[in-house]
């Protein structure tokens, strides 16, 4: 079996490959990634010698190149996490992410139309249903859930989605979607919530939250996020629609703040910022579709997730030193600094 992955140097894509490098060392893995801010070519290291795996750098918006590319490695899946993913960066620059999210995403299934394809995933987001209200604990995120969007970064994965669904419909084209809730875990890029929160304590240095911080996030720890893709793209029904949520609802300050005690730094370095433009707030995803049809659960409950994950920062200070010591800190101080 060959499979595409793309995006495969960034946070989830290469967490991904060293799932299925590891649960089927028969397969053949071709990593396709642009290598933007986010993307890390370190994050590979571990499988870059593995006989079963190649990297090729390349824009997934690029015909000509991703054409040459099937040609070469006569895919039988392609997995698409490549996308431009922070809504901040959405909001200050919409026009990049429509143009990867969705003329990239068009770009892959007329690559698999015209070369042949046992099925194309697209790996979306939660954030395509909009929000739901903190004063109703009792409302979750279902397959059916209607398409509401609050940011250009989650109206272009939508946009996208609908656009798979389309390429299934028009030209039988053999899909699946996968909607998952906020991941976190090792190789976790440094402008996230987690990896920020848990870097800026080492240094004391400020933590910067949104408004109150009470905004609520169904949090997936990452590998339990590749199982499930693993099975879908397996198992999973062409044409469907699956939410990969991990029953880990969680107030972004208690996030914050249990950070700060699992590093024993004081919570006066907490402090708050104006909020994001249209912040959703909060997630949850009702996972039952996927449980009841491939048997999937999370097995990685939040108190155990976060632990690992601080000590892995703080096992692999030598992946996360250069990205912030680097172009990233200008953006930090773009975003954060007159907040």
């Amino acid at each position: 079996m060959n499979i595409i992955v793309t995006g495969g140097a960034g946070f989830i894509g290469s967490n991904f490959i060293f799932h299925m490098l590891k649960e089927h060392p028969d397969y053949r893995i071709i990593c396709l990634d642009k290598l933007t801010y986010a993307g890390n070519l370190s994050t590979l290291e571990p499988v870059m010698d593995n006989p079963n795996f190649r990297f090729v750098k390349l824009d997934i918006c690029d015909r000509e190149g991703v054409y040459q590319l099937f040609e070469e490695e006569h895919p039988d899946m392609v997995v698409n996490f490549a996308a431009e993913s922070h809504v901040d960066r959405s909001i200050e620059n919409p026009e990049v992410f429509l143009q990867t999210n969705i003329i990239g995403t068009a770009t892959l299934m007329d690559a698999c139309r015209k070369y042949g394809i046992k099925r194309y995933h697209q790996v979306s987001t939660d954030e395509v249903y909009g929000d739901l209200p903190l004063d109703r604990p009792d409302l979750f995120f279902t397959e059916e859930t209607p398409i509401h969007t609050s940011s250009p970064y989650s109206s272009s994965k939508a946009g996208a989605d609908l656009l798979v669904l389309a390429y299934h419909r028009t030209y039988g084209l053999p899909v699946t979607i996968s909607r998952c809730s906020n991941n976190y875990g090792p190789y976790h890029f440094p402008e996230k919530l987690i990896p920020l929160m848990i870097i800026n304590c080492l240094h004391d240095k400020p933590l910067p939250v949104y408004g109150e911080g009470l905004n609520v996030r169904d949090w997936l720890y990452v590998e339990d996020h590749c199982r499930a893709i693993d099975l879908i793209i397996h198992n999973g029904k062409v044409g469907e629609v699956y939410n990969v949520g991990g029953h880990n609802e969680m107030k972004n300050i208690d996030i914050v703040k249990l950070i700060c005690q699992a590093l024993g730094k004081p919570e006066s370095l907490i402090t708050h910022v104006t909020d994001r433009k249209g912040h959703d707030m909060r997630y949850a995803i009702d996972p039952t579709k996927i449980h009841n049809e491939l048997g999937w659960l999370p097995e990685t409950k939040f108190a155990d997730g976060i632990k690992k994950t601080i000590q892995w920062y703080l096992d692999n200070e030598d992946w996360w030193q250069p990205i912030v010591s680097g172009e990233y800190q200008n953006y930090y101080e773009k975003m954060y600094k007159d907040r």
